[in-house]
């Protein structure tokens, strides 16, 4: 089996453990998932949905006088949104996410893409379009996306560090990234704000190796990035130890105060912890994101 459809596979055995994102009535904060007969959501559409009463900040033009004259409160007359909403996703391609600290534990590509593809086939399934930011794969409905995500997928980046794509963001979508955020914090910076400016919420989902958390090294240590491109060698790895703490702490902290200011949802992921807890959080996340 080929490394795409191989992906694919795995990836939709992780999906199939939960119920499409939009039918999970309980967790979609009103909004229940009708196939093609559109999202039970207020909307732009033009089918009737419900009448409610009217609240500070409606425009008049809002009321249902008919409705209205039944008695002496005012209704307004919700539609139903029938547009589907786009999912981009961004996951890091850096030779940075190809690491894992052990034999027994996934790379971090390896748990983003399933992440990213496993979410992906839930919203098709609800009826979403999903697709990747920038131009090569704008979003689109279908199973057959699922295959050119996982294509896309397939292919690394030479560089260390890889930038997110912001180009393209299709005004109020939402978004999925997915890094460990361990590279250039300026570019980041830019893509959310760009994102943001075009009225794009999303999810920021940061994966890391347990051991890039725990910093477990001791003694004489040759640090190399997985691209080749930095070497360092210590006597004293330990010594390094709370300096590094420290600065992923800052860094953390810097991604937090972006996602705060953009409006995204940050969440955290370790390789050794379960798939499908983090699975859950991204549809929970993307859930909020639409509230």
């Amino acid at each position: 089996m080929n490394q795409p459809n191989a992906l694919r596979e795995r990836s939709e055995n992780e999906a199939s453990r939960l119920p499409p994102l939009l039918a999970r009535a309980e967790h979609l904060a009103g909004t229940v998932l009708l196939g093609d007969h559109g999202r039970r959501r207020a909307g732009l559409g033009d089918d009737f949905w419900q009448y409610r009463p009217a609240q500070s900040g409606d425009s008049r033009r809002m009321i249902d006088h008919r409705r209205s004259a039944r008695g002496d409160q005012q209704f307004v007359r919700e539609r139903e949104w029938q547009i589907a909403q786009s999912v981009m996703f961004w996951v890091d391609q850096g030779a940075s996410m190809r690491f894992a600290s052990h034999d027994n534990l996934p790379t971090k590509a390896d748990r983003a893409r399933l992440l990213v593809l496993a979410t992906a086939i839930v919203l098709v399934r609800g009826g979403e379009r999903v697709g990747l930011t920038g131009t090569a794969l704008p979003p689109r409905r279908g199973n057959p996306q699922i295959l050119r995500l996982a294509e896309a997928f397939s292919k690394d980046a030479p560089q260390d560090y890889a930038a997110p794509e912001h180009r393209a963001m299709i005004p109020h979508a939402r978004a999925v990234f997915i890094s460990d955020f361990l590279g250039d914090m300026a570019e980041v910076e830019l893509a959310l704000t760009k994102a943001a400016d075009r009225g794009v919420r999303g999810v920021v989902l940061q994966v890391l190796d347990p051991s890039e958390e725990l910093f477990p090294f001791r003694g004489r240590t040759i640090f190399e990035s997985v691209g080749g491109t930095l070497r360092h060698e210590t006597l004293k790895a330990g010594d390094l130890r709370d300096r590094y703490l420290d600065r992923l702490a800052e860094r953390k902290e810097r991604l937090a105060q972006l996602c705060r200011t953009t409006g995204w949802h940050l969440g955290l992921h370790h390789t050794g912890d379960s798939a499908q807890s983090a699975l859950l959080w991204l549809y929970r996340a993307l859930d909020r994101g639409t509230a």
